[in-house]
């Protein structure tokens, strides 16, 4: 395990897709575990910590989408979601319901590996004992969690480079544009997404944040008191 660069799951029903995207980053030295269905991957991940999980939303049976919503508080692994051309809104969904990145099929083997080197990255460079408390608020970035007058939300390793980088320079605006930048998402209406599932983690009335504010046409920006 020690050779390999991290520990990859491959969740998709299609038996080609699997195989070529085992096979690349098998090449790229990353170790492959995959799963045809998202039942299966859940048992996989009850007994693997994963570093990484490549997950299809339309699969037979249960889909991403379900995946996620049933697992997520139980790990906090990384997930990029193979989607169709189409599936606008599923994608939007995966973002709001904890998938950190999306890649949309077809899709060269090459990009996928950059987007999940990239994710990694991130991941390590955050990955420090980080406690901030302002207000009734808690965050906790090395355990990924916010506590919120007594209630504990999951953050996952989006919303974590996020807040990092707006906890080290408080008062500063953030566009969009630059926020898509630091977590590889070209979307602006990706990025909202993003920002409005962090204000319901941390601010008591999210429609009136009183932390994480919009400044109209500039961008977004973390006022810490």
């Amino acid at each position: 395990m020690n050779n390999f660069i991290a520990h990859i799951l491959v969740v998709d029903d299609d038996d080609g897709i699997r195989s070529l995207v085992k096979q690349y980053l098998n090449e790229k030295n990353f170790l492959v575990t995959t799963s045809n269905s998202a039942e299966n991957a859940a048992e996989k991940v009850a007994i693997i910590k994963f570093d990484l999980i490549v997950l299809d939303i339309m699969m037979t049976g249960k889909s991403g989408l379900d995946f996620i919503r049933e697992n997520k508080k139980e790990i906090n692994t990384p997930i990029i979601l193979l989607t169709a051309k189409g599936e606008t809104s599923d994608r939007v969904e995966g973002l709001e319901i904890g998938a950190d990145d999306y890649l949309s099929k077809p899709f060269e083997p090459k990009e996928l590996t950059l987007r999940i080197k990239n994710i990694l990255n991130k991941t390590k460079k955050s990955n420090q004992t980080r406690i901030i408390q302002f207000g009734n608020i808690k965050i906790d970035l090395n355990k990924l969690l916010i506590l919120k007058s007594e209630k504990e939300f999951k953050i996952n390793n989006t919303e974590k480079i996020i807040l990092d980088k707006m906890i080290n320079e408080p008062g500063k605006t953030f566009s969009r544009e630059e926020i898509g930048k630091l977590i590889e998402i070209d979307k602006e209406r990706s990025v909202d997404v993003i920002i409005t599932r962090l204000r319901k983690k941390i601010e008591v009335d999210p429609k009136n944040p009183k932390y994480l504010q919009t400044l109209r046409g500039v961008g977004y920006v973390l006022w810490i008191e």
